[in-house]
């Protein structure tokens, strides 16, 4: 006969039991095999959250960026026009002049004895003169009396206009030494700053000489040189003749410089003209600008960039760079949100870049909505969550 179990055996056993039953029950719950929640099926993901940007019809401003190097405005080498000792020179090397502003004095003294030997030969030719013609004034007179022969009248008018050419002469003499007198103080031609000077005091100059004494450059305002392709000039003449592109005004073109360091010069200038001849060397075409310069921070030789605007495209269709990728055969293409948030696929066609944007001229319309950010999570024929962009800043866009 077997042993009769305990009170408290039999309470534990019947313990036990009930946290086995309680793990079958939880078993089932969690789809174990035989269980019927196993068998549903799992959810489906959502779709995946993508950014778009909605093109719109806007007025852009087109630039271009070309590469230049500044100079001067007016460049004057400063020679001697008589010869002499250097005795003074009038001003301090790397200076501003002005227009006029005497610059060296040249040894006068021999001009000077140059000029009262030729006023002297002025009075006495205008004595001789004097004489000659009281000799045919006290001629005509006499002639009509018999008591003077009419060649000897004609002696004396032609003795009196030999005397007249001789005043003239030696005015002109006079003058002359008045001249080359004037030209011992060098005077600055334009205003400028100058140079160094290549001659000391009491060094001896010459009016041939080939060197000059000292280099004025005038650098407010000054010229930039920049080159620009004359397939890129001939395209831009031709939308502002089909009126694609539409200038305020054909004759003033304006640019921002941009100095070597990145930073942007305050001042702005004007296009001045366009050479008419391509060099053959390079296909390129030179445009000289002329800008403020009233500090001297451009200097003659610097390499800048010039951003010149060549008008404003009224109907401009832009796309944030981002948004444009490449398809495997290099085109540009960018993927866009239909009316039923599926993605399509577009090949682009881009005219320019105008700031962070390209200029697509075809594959997409006013109103599409291209996709800027989550291109890595999308394809073509999928179904998209999305989200409008916020304007960027700047950007306005007109009715279409």
């Amino acid at each position: 006969m077997p042993p009769i179990a305990s009170p408290h055996r039999i309470a534990s056993r019947r313990r036990t039991g009930a946290a086995v039953l309680a793990l079958l029950l939880l078993a089932a719950c969690d789809g174990s095999p035989g269980s019927g929640a196993g068998n549903a099926a799992p959810a489906a993901p959502p779709p995946p959250q993508v950014t778009v940007a909605t093109i719109r019809h806007q007025a852009a401003a087109v630039t271009t960026v070309l590469p230049g190097r500044t100079t001067a405005f007016q460049v004057a080498e400063v020679r001697p026009q008589v010869g002499g000792v250097l005795r003074e020179r009038l001003f301090n090397e790397g200076e501003a002049v002005t227009a006029g502003q005497p610059l060296f004095r040249i040894d006068p003294a021999p001009y000077q004895a140059a000029l009262e030997t030729a006023q002297a030969a002025q009075a006495r030719a205008e004595a001789s003169a004097q004489s000659a013609e009281l000799t045919v004034n006290r001629y005509r007179p006499l002639v009509r009396a018999r008591a003077v022969s009419q060649q000897d009248l004609d002696l004396s008018e032609a003795a009196l206009r030999q005397a007249q050419a001789d005043v003239a002469s030696a005015q002109a003499a006079v003058d002359t030494a008045q001249i080359n007198l004037g030209y011992t103080v060098v005077n600055s031609p334009i205003a400028g700053r100058t140079g160094r000077s290549s001659i000391t005091v009491g060094a001896l100059v010459t009016a041939s000489q080939a060197g000059p004494l000292v280099t004025v450059t005038q650098l407010d305002p000054i010229y930039v040189d920049m080159t620009q392709p004359s397939a890129a000039l001939l395209r831009q003449r031709r939308d502002v003749a089909e009126g694609v592109l539409r200038r305020d005004s054909a004759d003033r073109t304006t640019a921002v410089l941009i100095l070597e360091d990145g930073t942007e010069y305050p001042q702005r200038g004007v296009i001045q003209f366009s050479e008419v001849i391509v060099d053959p060397g390079t296909g390129s075409v030179t445009l000289r600008a002329v800008f403020p310069n009233p500090d001297g921070l451009l200097m003659p030789g610097m390499f800048v960039r010039a951003r010149v605007e060549e008008g404003t495209i009224d109907q401009a269709l832009l796309v944030p760079q981002q948004a444009v990728t490449r398809t495997p055969r290099g085109e540009p293409m960018a993927y866009v949100v239909n009316a039923e948030d599926v993605v399509e696929q577009r090949v682009l066609k881009t005219s320019r870049a105008i700031g962070t944007n390209w200029l697509v001229t075809e594959g997409l319309a006013p109103g599409d909505r291209v996709v800027t950010e989550g291109v890595q999570r999308i394809r073509p024929g999928a179904k998209v969550a999305a989200s409008e962009a916020p304007a960027r800043p700047g950007q306005v866009a007109s009715a279409d």
